[in-house]
């Protein structure tokens, strides 16, 4: 018996050892210890009724090459320091900036890197009662407090983020479903706003505010049922995704205030998503412990992936990591212009903001096919690394004649095809016994649809992978007069003349409709919200669905490797040019150096380290 629970506690131990190092097709991603950044006791945070430690970054352009900032909070805490990364220790007792709130909790942050300087940021802090406040953390001061009294909402913000390309303009979302675009150039108001309904969709309303001078907010978002978790801008700013704790994925045209496509979870609400970086494939994650991979070009699952062993928390793309494949110069039936473009992809990334979602329609033949990389953190304390290769983004079309290009530390490697990591893992709900995808007969047909097309049935190979990329760009929509340009030209009134633009026709099966309580609004808006349905969305109705397939019906991904990296839930995963960066809720924020980095750093930086050496 002793030697039975010798046995159990060595295995535990095992099980439970912390990763400090792993390795890729690219090299081995190693921790450093020294670049760990924390509260300057460095002592654990008790996390326990706390919001998730959340992390964000800024370049200031600094002059001494230095310009990196990163901003985290921990509890009641803020910290704003400079960030040296791979290259120096952390001095823990030198923040810029400490900010210790009473009655609230920050939950989320974000950076506005069009007018960041070394002189000046404006940084956005959400809290948990609701306010957003608007502070610049390098002159130490706060500029503005939005929702101050909070009459807009009550509840907990769960994401803000500046509008892309705009100095004034940023959305925040909260805990009540709903999401909120605010100027900073205006005032939230003494009294509670006043609607007036804009649009209304599938289980989403949108409303404009009504008053004599310009107010915030400027548009009231409502979406889906209970919470809103978590909102992502497409690369071009275009396109929003925003994630909910009813399951969907929403995908909104966000200037023309319009519903793209929507998929559900396989069970359970939606907690993160992120857009690829070149705007064609959003992936998502959640309390199905799966990451589910969605293109935006035929509005459905292409893939999901199985390794995490509780909710997934955050996803990401790494930029700085792809592969792009060139195929035989006889195959490629497209202009110089487009293959240039194509293959200096992963090169020039950095170069531009703009996706290529214009650049080819989905029934161009495939010149150049990108292997995307993208991670993911869970409450299980591991992270993921997941490749998505042509066998799945590209179904149907053969394999051969392509050379690879990795953007990886200058190392080039052939593409990743074969499972890799530990994948199996037995997450609630999605059973072990879903080891490999079969055709499904009920799926048969070609995929020959574009854009518009997002009805066209599942392609038959469904192959097991650890990775997936797709032929079809994603086409921009036809030009049209924004909504949100004229709301801020012309003047809020404009939008109740409005016309709803005809809607395409989607795959849902039954319309999901929300019951809105709407509060302070006015009676003919009313009326109108009242006539949406009270209908909640029957889980048992969407599987099976292009909404949420079944999960022999899609590709199911193994991770490249996942690794137990923390003693406490992981919240943060970004992927930066040099290191990748996560945080658990301990308040601990680590720094993975890439292959081939380490060496970045001074003996004399290891020498020095409060925490010891690389491991």
């Amino acid at each position: 018996m002793q030697i039975l629970k010798m046995a159990a506690e060595g295995g535990g131990k095992e099980m439970n050892e912390i990763k400090t190092q792993f390795t890729t097709r690219e090299g081995a991603y190693k921790l450093l210890a020294h670049s760990e950044y924390s509260r300057p006791n460095r002592v654990p945070f008790n996390s326990q009724g706390s919001n998730p430690v959340k992390v964000s970054f800024v370049n200031v352009n600094d002059q001494s090459g230095n310009g990196d900032r990163i901003c985290f909070n921990v509890g009641r805490e803020l910290y704003f320091y400079i960030y040296k990364g791979v290259r120096k220790a952390a001095d823990l007792s030198k923040p810029i900036d400490k900010r210790i709130y009473k009655g609230t909790q920050p939950t989320c942050h974000d950076f506005n890197h069009l007018t960041a300087t070394a002189e000046s940021v404006s940084l956005l802090v959400g809290f948990s009662a609701g306010q957003v406040q608007l502070i610049d953390p390098i002159k130490k001061e706060t500029s503005k407090l939005f929702n101050e009294e909070r009459l807009i909402d009550k509840s907990r913000v769960t994401c803000v983020k500046w509008v892309p390309g705009s100095e004034s303009l940023f959305l925040v979302a909260h805990s009540s479903g709903n999401m909120y675009l605010y100027n900073v150039e205006h005032t939230c108001g003494t009294t509670a706003p006043h609607y007036q309904l804009l649009k209304q969709g599938d289980n989403y309303a949108v409303h404009t505010c009504k008053s004599k001078s310009t107010r915030n907010p400027l548009l009231k978002w409502m979406v889906g049922e209970g919470a809103l978790n978590e909102f992502a801008f497409s690369p071009d700013g275009k396109f929003l995704a925003c994630v909910s704790q009813d399951g969907f994925l929403r995908v909104f045209n966000f200037d023309a205030v319009e519903l793209h496509g929507t998929m559900k979870s396989y069970f359970g609400g939606l907690l993160c998503v992120c857009w690829s970086p070149d705007g064609k494939y959003i992936v998502a994650g959640g309390e199905d412990d799966l990451v589910t991979v969605w293109s935006f070009v035929d509005c459905r699952v292409i893939a999901r992936g199985h390794g995490h062993k509780s909710w997934v928390s955050v996803v990401a793309f790494d930029h700085y990591t792809t592969s792009v494949e060139e195929s035989d110069p006889m195959e490629f039936s497209g202009s110089d212009e487009d293959f240039q473009e194509q293959v200096h992809f992963g090169r020039d990334r950095a170069n531009s903001t703009q996706s290529h979602l214009s650049k080819r329609n989905s029934t161009d033949s495939r010149p150049v096919s990108v292997t995307y990389r993208f991670g993911s953190v869970g409450q299980d304390t591991q992270l993921c690394l997941w490749d998505l290769t042509e066998d799945i983004l590209f179904p149907h079309l053969p394999l051969s004649r392509t050379r690879t290009h990795t953007n990886v530390m200058n190392a080039t490697s052939p593409p990743a095809t074969g499972s890799g990591g530990s994948g199996s893992g037995g997450s609630g709900g999605v059973g072990a016994t879903v080891i490999t995808a079969v055709n499904n007969p009920s799926t048969n047909g070609s995929n020959n649809g574009g854009p518009n097309a997002p009805g066209n049935p599942l392609p038959m190979p469904l192959p097991r992978s650890n990775s997936l990329p797709h032929s079809a760009a994603a086409s921009t929509a036809n030009s049209k007069s924004s909504v949100m340009d004229n709301a801020i030209a012309s003047g809020v009134s404009k939008f109740a003349t409005l016309s709803l633009h005809d809607r395409k026709e989607r795959h849902h099966e039954k319309d999901h409709k929300r019951n809105h309580s709407m509060g302070h609004i006015s009676s003919k808006s009313s009326d109108k919200l009242n006539l949406l349905a009270k209908t909640k969305t029957d889980p048992a109705k969407t599987l099976g669905t292009l909404l949420c397939p079944r999960m022999e019906d899609v590709p199911l991904l193994e991770p490249l490797i996942c690794k137990k990296i923390a003693h406490e839930r992981l919240t943060v995963l970004i992927f930066l040019e040099d290191c990748i960066v996560t945080a658990c809720q301990e308040g601990f924020i680590c720094t993975w150096a890439r292959p081939g980095k380490v060496g970045l750093l001074s003996s004399q930086n290891q020498a020095n380290s409060p925490s010891g050496t690389v491991v």
